[in-house]
């Protein structure tokens, strides 16, 4: 079993329930996805939610979709007009509310649905074509209730560096909640900041300076208010994806601590194929592996801390893409 499976605090996940195959869509189908079953299902246990079926819609339903007029945003049958913005709304509050007890690490949602989108959901007005500017009601409800949990599509998971990016964040986030949970201590603060020093700087060297600063003041803080800025601060870091351009900067900065142990055609390979991912020839995880190689090899302590080398299960082969 690989070291990435929690046996004691499961790595739990919200999705749609639709997306695990349940046969719970409006007209009795579901949209079961290869990527949430078949590969990410062997590291997370599943919390499936699908509010129009909570809520008592049944399965199959009439089509809905959003509207938006002078009373707001309202989700509306299409053939019949029947109003179900105020159960979904009061469901969506009392269903969000009782996933706090779950601690869930993530949470991956149904695209385009009047409930579950989360983004570019279609929102019609009085007339002509709909704006692509919607929010499904219990996704709405559900990032502002945790504006730190890692949240995704899975239509957006289909896009190699987002699907990368969430996953990282998903791991991150259970490595922050166990940190936070009991009596935690400003050494072991420092501990987790520095791990993920090199993850930090891939994503965002202002936001890495700044967390630098932060955990510089812990003592001088009241420990609610330096946990929650710091968790805060930390996942928006990791939210913003990680480029390229910024990881070729990171893996330079790791080659740093080789070039007095490397021979001259080592530190040359090692050079070049970094160039080669900075210019798209080779994916990330290329480079990383030479870099982990070595590190393995000299024994670098600073160096096999970083979780930037191996931030979330080898066998996703999430690196392989990006």
């Amino acid at each position: 079993m690989s070291e990435w499976v929690a046996e004691t605090n499961p790595i739990r996940l919200g999705v749609s329930s639709c997306l695990l195959g349940n046969e719970v869509r409006f007209d009795g189908g579901h949209k079961r996805d290869l990527f949430v079953n078949n590969l990410l299902g062997r590291f997370v246990e599943w919390v499936p939610v699908c509010p129009e079926v909570e809520v008592g819609m049944g399965t199959p339903r009439p089509a809905m979709r959003l509207i938006r007029d002078d009373a707001g945003v309202r989700m509306i049958e299409i053939k019949s007009g029947r109003d179900h913005t105020r159960a979904m709304r009061e469901y969506s509050e009392a269903r969000v509310r009782a996933l706090r007890e779950l601690e869930l690490c993530g949470y991956i949602l149904k695209k385009d649905s009047p409930s579950c989108g989360m983004t570019r959901v279609k929102l019609y007005g009085e007339k002509g074509m709909p704006s692509r500017d919607g929010v499904g009601l219990y996704a709405k409800a559900l990032l502002e209730a945790y504006p730190n949990l890692p949240v995704e599509d899975e239509g957006r998971l289909h896009d190699a560096r987002l699907r990368e990016n969430f996953i990282e964040r998903v791991f991150a986030y259970q490595r922050l909640r166990e940190l936070f949970r009991g009596r935690w201590t400003a050494a072991q603060v420092i501990r987790f900041h520095a791990m993920h020093k090199l993850q930090l700087m891939a994503h965002s060297t202002v936001a890495y300076r700044e967390l630098g600063r932060l955990v510089a003041t812990i003592q001088e803080r009241k420990r609610s208010e330096f946990r929650d800025e710091y968790e805060r601060a930390f996942m928006q870091a990791l939210a913003r994806v990680a480029s390229p351009g910024r990881n070729a900067n990171v893996l330079q900065h790791a080659a740093g601590y080789l070039k007095k142990l490397l021979d001259s055609p080592s530190r040359s390979e090692l050079s070049e194929l970094i160039h080669d991912y900075r210019n798209g020839l080779v994916p990330l995880v290329v480079p990383v592996t030479l870099i982990r190689h070595h590190v393995r090899r000299y024994d670098i302590e600073y160096l096999e801390g970083q979780l930037f080398l191996e931030p979330h299960p080898r066998e996703l082969m999430l690196r392989n893409q990006v």
